[in-house]
């Protein structure tokens, strides 16, 4: 059964659509299946994976809104064990649309459970809002990535997600846990960065990941060719940060292949 990660935070450009793609795609390089499910209706994650955005039959709206079978909408990438569930501009509405629909919260959830023997992760790259369809990746998923950007106003919001998250876990979700606390964007030269990552240590503790995902112009550069910074150049510093964020998950979940 797979691991449910959502990576959420309702600030955008914080790094959670760069971490699901390169994430996923580490741990598919080391051998792990893998799935993204995009549940952005920007579909930054479906485009920055390659997709043909125009050319997508089914996507997540689909699948949530038409109860079409989810695996008739999972596409292969590149990469040897990375597929992705793609997003689609619809997903806008599907919010509006999933109003009705009686444990609306859970919609995502039933999707997710026709998937999840396929997969040793499945990633689920939220929109930076907190909306109905966030609430459901974190209803459906077992734990939660929070991608914080090692820049000013870094911490400003997290009391509103964390409160949220809380919600979740007493009314939808009691298995829900947090994964851990991503520093992204960070750049050593700047006194800044490191007083937010002192900051964020001292809040939160052993819940932040040990790995720092540094600035890096490969890894900026990536999604505009369609592809994982890994597959656009493995030598690169985001590579190597997103190869160690994977092997620091795996041995926090005790899934390293012996």
């Amino acid at each position: 059964m797979a691991k449910i990660i959502a990576l959420a935070n309702q600030k955008g450009g914080v790094g959670k659509t760069t971490t699901a793609i390169n994430l996923a795609a580490s741990l598919a390089v080391l051998e792990y299946k893998v799935l993204i499910v995009d549940a952005d209706p920007q579909a930054n994650a479906s485009s920055g994976l390659g997709l043909d955005l125009k050319n997508i039959e089914n996507s997540i709206y689909e699948c949530i809104v038409d109860g079409i079978d989810p695996k008739k909408a999972v596409v292969e990438t590149d990469i040897d064990g990375l597929s992705v569930l793609p997003s689609h501009i619809d997903l806008v509405g599907a919010e509006i649309e999933m109003l009705n629909l009686p444990n609306r919260e859970k919609v995502l959830r039933d999707v997710l459970n026709k998937l999840e023997g396929d997969y040793d992760f499945i990633f689920i790259d939220c929109s930076p809002s907190l909306g109905l369809i966030t609430v459901n990746a974190l209803t459906g998923a077992d734990s939660v990535i929070i991608p914080v950007q090692c820049e000013y106003f870094a911490l400003e919001g997290l009391g509103k997600l964390l409160n949220t998250i809380k919600i979740i876990q007493n009314r939808l979700n009691t298995d829900l846990e947090i994964e851990g606390f991503l520093l992204t964007m960070y750049d050593s030269r700047l006194n800044l960065s490191n007083q937010v990552v002192e900051e964020v240590q001292r809040h939160f503790q052993d819940m932040v990941f040990k790995t720092l995902i540094s600035r890096n112009i490969k890894l900026s550069e990536a999604p505009s060719f369609g592809k994982a910074v890994v597959m656009y150049d493995a030598t690169s510093k985001g590579a190597v940060s997103y190869l160690n964020l994977a092997r620091e998950l795996l041995k926090k979940n005790d899934m390293e292949k012996k």
